[in-house]
């Protein structure tokens, strides 16, 4: 499957964000933080607001890195998200939604406070399971 864009570059606010991550979660790779920034956004069903990126840092990943084995999964999910959203599939606009919701889910992950180990961020999945599961049982 396509990628939106050959290369992710992560703004320089990112980049801070997710060094204060890697520190608290010891995870090391950019690449997992990211993809969990990622799916972070993609499951908040608010729209997002087009803030342009200021200032890239020198962070910088292929999509078959950032990715991996998930890499069509992440592809097929952004696309879901743009037709939910009544957006085009086409390549700019998964390509501008993508840095979009990466970005906003880096300053999710970088905004909760409760983050302060690896458990914490497992946490986080755990919450919206309870919720997205509670939410089921309520409508049926």
């Amino acid at each position: 499957m396509e990628a939106p864009l050959d290369r992710i570059r992560i703004s320089q606010k990112a980049k801070d964000q997710l060094i204060r991550l890697k520190r608290y979660t010891k995870i090391e790779q950019w690449n997992i933080l990211c993809r969990w920034a990622f799916c972070l956004s993609l499951a908040d069903e608010s729209k997002t607001s087009h803030t342009p990126i200021q200032e890239y840092s020198n962070v910088e990943m292929s999509w078959r890195i950032f990715g991996g084995e998930l890499s069509d999964i992440l592809i097929i999910a952004l696309k879901q998200r743009c037709h939910n959203d009544g957006l085009e599939t086409d390549k700019e606009t998964l390509a501008n939604q993508f840095r979009i919701h990466l970005h906003r889910g880096i300053g999710y992950l970088a905004g909760n406070p409760n983050i302060k180990k690896i458990e914490d961020l497992i946490a986080i999945n755990f919450q919206e399971l309870d919720t997205l599961t509670n939410d089921e049982i309520e409508n049926e």
